[in-house]
Parts: C-alpha cells; structure tokens; sequence
C-alpha cells in the first residue's frame, strides 16, 4: 500500500479515536495482531493489506474512495498477475477453495453465476477436463516457455489437487446458485480439444476421445441437476442431493462468466479476465450494479429447471449433438492418419 495514503489512514483512525485510545491498541484490537505488529503498521514500516484497510474503514466509517481520491468512475480490483501464478492445477484450485470456504461460512450463503462458454465448478466433475483447460490456457494463450514444445499427456492429477478438487465441489454443491447458460455453452471449450487433436498436440491421439467422452458425461450431468433442480456431485447417489440449482437459458449470449456471491455478512463480484483468470472486488456501488443487471438478464431468460422440459431437452441435445459431430470427426482422423 502507497505510504501517503497509509499516513492518511492512520491520521483519520487517529482522528476518530481522539482521546478514547491509542492507534496501535485500536488497530492490535481490530485486526486481531499482536502489539508490535501494530506499532510496525503505525510507524509505517509494515503497510496494511487490502484487507485490513477494507476493515478498518467499514469500522471507523472512512471512505476508501475519498482517501485514494477515487470516485464512481474507479472500481478497485483484485487478481492473480500470471507472472506470480506457476500454472499448476493445485494452485488454480486452491484460490477457489478460498473464496468458497469463506462465503460457506457465512450466513444465507448463495450466488448467480453467468456461464459463457464453460462452467467452471461443473468441470471439476472430471479432472482430465480440468487439467486440459488449464494446460491450454497455459501452452496456447499465454505462451509460457515451459509448455511451448510440450506435448499434453493423459496423467492423472496428483493426489493433492484431487482433494481440492472434492473439497471445492463439497462447498459449491451445497451453496444455492442461480446460474444462466446460454446457446454458446461448450462450443469454444470442444473447439479447443478438436484442435489439439488436428494440430496433433496430444501425446496419444487417443486422449482427445477420453475427453470428448468427459465433455459428453459433463453435459448430462448438467441436464439431470437441472431437471431434479438440485445440485449433486457426479456418480453421486441420487439420495446425496446438495443445494438448490435454479438454470436458465440466454437464448443470445453471455458476454462474460460473472459471479456475483452474498450472505448476510458480505458480497462480491468475481469477472472473467485473461481466459482463466478472474478480477475480484466489493466496491458496492459497483456490485450492486452488477447485481441489478444480472437479475434482469435471468429475467429475460428462460428458467429449465425442473419445469420447461420441452426447452431443456432441446437445449441439451443440440448439445449432444455437437459433442457426436466433432467427436466423429476426431475418430476420422485419428484413423486416416
């Protein structure tokens, strides 16, 4: 944190204390540290998080935007740089671990959730799927040295990110969401496999079979949550039902995946960024405005789950459709090759 503005944080606790206590107490007290790690924070050789400063101006009353001289025009965000990130599939999955764990034990936890293209907690269902999606990002979009003569291999993931893996889905199937595909669903992700297997990218050219196969299994799997309504971990039994799971159909397109989460203690938004990345922030003028907009494009779409049989079925199978197309081409070539 810039150290002027950190000055001026301190000089508004101050203010507000006046006589009442010191700043190092208040700050020992508030944030839970200990007294010299306060003192180290007062003296500024220490700077705030973002989040002690977000605590420390919802307690004191002090406008985080009047004191970095921002106004409605400016939205703090939070991100993951790619140049701290070593693109491993335990790392990506424990910063979802995080969010969720703390939105999970908050009060009346619940989320809408935007999908273009993807659905993020859903693949999670299979980890080859999960590791592929990853593996892209890495090798295709950000052209990571590491990656760039690799080919992609049928592994297993390791232990470790399976855990997560289970963890995260155990949170997500028993938190409430709201959550809108649109007629884009699935297309870019089967055009990624289709074009490893073409440009000859995949190790066993077999492989991109075993993913189609994963793509197929999700796509159903997604189809029985919305006709019981409910979310539930795949190959579950049907008894280990998990929170509700309201679906709805864009009948255009989603521009973005937006996550928008609220209990009764916090809320937020999480935005797409960079393929794989995600922008984070609680600026409420900004989330509430979010909100608003999320809410009439689940209205102007069409609610599958449960009822609508007749629109659900057919959003699905030309889902189907597409995954039995672009699959038989792929054996074409394998074979012809």
């Amino acid at each position: 944190m810039d150290l002027d503005i950190q000055t001026k944080l301190l000089n508004c606790v101050k203010d507000k204390l006046g006589k009442k206590d010191t700043v190092p107490n208040a700050l020992s007290d508030l944030l839970c540290i200990s007294m010299d790690a306060a003192y180290r924070r007062n003296r500024n050789e220490t700077p705030f998080t973002i989040h002690e400063v977000q605590k420390i101006c919802n307690h004191y009353g002090i406008s985080l935007d009047a004191l970095l001289g921002m106004g409605e025009t400016n939205v703090m965000f939070n991100y993951n740089p790619t140049h701290l990130y070593d693109f491993s599939l335990e790392q990506y999955l424990e910063g979802m671990l995080t969010a969720l764990k703390t939105l999970k034990q908050c009060t009346n936890p619940s989320f809408i959730l935007t999908t273009n293209n993807l659905a993020i907690f859903q693949l999670l269902n299979f980890p080859r799927l999960s590791r592929f999606r990853l593996y892209f990002w890495a090798k295709t979009h950000l052209h990571i040295e590491e990656y760039r003569e690799a080919l992609h291999t049928d592994e297993r993931v390791t232990e470790t990110a399976f855990n997560l893996g289970a963890e995260i889905l155990d949170l997500y199937v028993n938190i409430p969401t709201k959550e809108c595909y649109d007629t884009e669903f699935l297309k870019g992700f089967i055009r990624q496999i289709q074009y490893y297997s073409n440009a000859r990218l995949f190790e066993d050219p077999h492989y991109a079979l075993k993913l189609m196969d994963d793509v197929k299994n999700m796509a159903d799997h997604i189809k029985a949550q919305s006709q019981l309504g409910y979310k539930m971990k795949f190959r579950d039994d049907s008894k280990n039902i998990g929170a509700k799971y309201d679906v709805y159909l864009n009948d255009t397109i989603n521009s973005d995946n937006s996550f928008y989460y609220s209990a009764d203690e916090i809320e937020g938004i999480y935005l797409s960024h960079n393929q794989m990345n995600f922008l984070h922030t609680n600026d409420a003028v900004y989330v509430n405005e979010t909100k608003s907009i999320l809410e009439k494009q689940l209205a102007n779409s069409s609610f599958i789950s449960e009822s609508n049989e007749k629109e659900r079925n057919i959003f699905f199978h030309r889902i189907d459709q597409t995954i039995m197309s672009v699959r038989q081409k792929i054996e074409l070539d394998i074979m012809s090759s």
